[in-house]
């Protein structure tokens, strides 16, 4: 019905629409490759660990079209069950908004629009990559194969915690500012952090995460930025408190972070450089975007 309504409106629209804006060209067609790796993040905050050892999105008008012609294919129980919106409105007093509802609709648009194969995910974002394939599904189904049905690409660092709180992920926007490292700390931000990061009163490092929440993310995160496995962090751990163990794994934070933070000064000198690789980045975000959106339309009956 929604999308019926909308057809009506477009066919209203689309004469006066031509007289203002007269012919536009549009982007010249790309083919696509056989597999599609798409990697997003939230572009608003500082980048932190978590995002670092998980996923590093253009953004285009097309996202939010897409966006809409999905969100008229799911039912609304759908979103209410989906864990993240259940725990936000319970943090947030059961007064969550629409945008917070419809949100992975968009993070779907954001990945189907480029006819994505295959998406790194952390373990929180399972259930929302259920939804982007049931939508793909859904959306093949009715108007034809179309949509690839995109795999998850687990990492192998699944869920970065708070250092606060070891039962919440660390995250941009928590208030408390010792919670999360963010790639630009100086060293001895870093160090601050991690030295007020929660752990228990066993001294001995060990990885039970279970049992020993705040030291087992500790020990992951050392794990992922050192590349050694968890088994052999803990071996070569062995005989060094909590206290001392939680300066080592700053200090191999610090050196993971330092090339990258060495790079990030050097652009930000660069002003016209970064200008200029955004307006190459949205240029081709724009000719895979509007290419599908435009097909999307033709299918659903927009064009």
């Amino acid at each position: 019905m929604a999308l019926h309504s909308m057809r009506k409106a477009r066919e209203r629209w689309s004469f006066i629409r031509a007289l203002h804006k007269g012919s536009a060209a549009a982007p010249a067609p790309q083919k696509d490759s056989k597999k599609r790796v798409f990697s997003g993040i939230q572009p608003t905050g500082i980048l932190h660990l978590g995002n670092y050892l998980g996923a590093i999105e253009s953004w285009v008008s097309e996202h939010t079209q897409l966006s809409w012609i999905l969100s008229c294919m799911v039912r609304l129980p759908r979103l209410q069950h989906l864990h993240q919106w259940k725990a936000k409105t319970t943090k947030q007093k059961h007064d969550g908004t629409v945008g917070l509802l419809t949100y992975p609709v968009l993070q779907a648009a954001d990945i189907l629009l480029y006819k994505s194969t295959h998406v790194p995910v952390g373990e929180d974002q399972i259930q929302h990559m259920e939804l982007v394939q049931d939508l793909a599904q859904s959306f093949n189904k009715k108007y034809g194969e179309f949509f690839p049905v995109p795999e998850s690409i687990l990492t192998s660092m699944k869920k970065v915690k708070s250092l606060r709180d070891p039962s919440a992920k660390m995250s941009k926007s928590d208030p408390d500012k010792l919670a999360t490292v963010r790639i630009t700390d100086s060293p001895e931000e870093i160090v601050q952090k991690f030295r007020k990061a929660v752990t228990d009163f066993t001294s001995e490092v060990t990885y039970d995460p279970a049992g020993r929440a705040g030291v087992s993310n500790i020990v992951a995160v050392h794990a992922a930025v050192t590349g050694l496995s968890v088994e052999e962090v803990v071996r070569r751990s062995a005989g060094m408190n909590t206290a001392r163990y939680k300066l080592a794994v700053a200090d191999a934070v610090i050196e993971k972070f330092a090339p990258i933070k060495r790079e990030i000064e050097k652009l930000k000198l660069d002003k016209d450089h970064l200008e200029k690789v955004l307006q190459i980045g949205s240029a081709k975000a724009k000719e895979l975007a509007y290419t599908v959106c435009q097909e999307v339309k033709k299918l659903v009956g927009f064009l």
